[in-house]
């Protein structure tokens, strides 16, 4: 069986962490890389239930930072690339596969001693758990109406 690469990961399934006093979340161990790498943490405030934060691998985080640069709108690609490196960082899991979170980015979030990590199949998010249930209301209904457009 072939060795499973970064680029093959997926995140799937959710979890439910406490959050320790340095603002540490543990991610789960089917998500650990088997090498280190660098995740971006960034606040993804497009939500209907509010903002959380995106945890991107390197392969997304390279697409994503390319959408940005092929955006056709450049009036507005300035203000973007400041908002998102304003609320943005990288960083690696430490030695106990956990992930920090800064203090700015856990007041936006709403993340306090509990969170919930969701798994975006190519990535992953990081909820408040109030937020992530109204979140899961809402997609709930919407995730079957995107089901029905995708045939089979």
């Amino acid at each position: 069986m072939p060795e499973e690469t970064v680029s093959e990961m997926t995140y799937s399934l959710v979890y439910r962490h406490s959050v320790d006093d340095k603002r540490r979340v543990p991610v789960p161990f089917r998500w650990r890389p088997a090498e280190p790498m660098e995740f971006a943490l960034v606040v993804w405030p497009k939500h209907t239930a509010g903002t959380c934060l995106r945890v991107l691998p390197p392969g997304p985080w390279a697409k994503f930072r390319a959408e940005i640069e092929a955006m056709p709108d450049i009036a507005k690609k300035p203000a973007l690339k400041r908002m998102i490196g304003t609320n943005s960082t990288t960083m690696k899991l430490d030695a106990a596969g956990r992930l920090t979170i800064p203090e700015e980015m856990a007041i936006q979030a709403d993340i306090k001693d509990q969170a919930v990590l969701v798994g975006l199949i190519d990535r992953f998010e990081i909820w408040s758990p109030a937020r992530h249930a109204e979140a899961f209301g809402v997609d709930s209904t919407i995730w079957k109406q995107a089901l029905d457009t995708m045939g089979e």
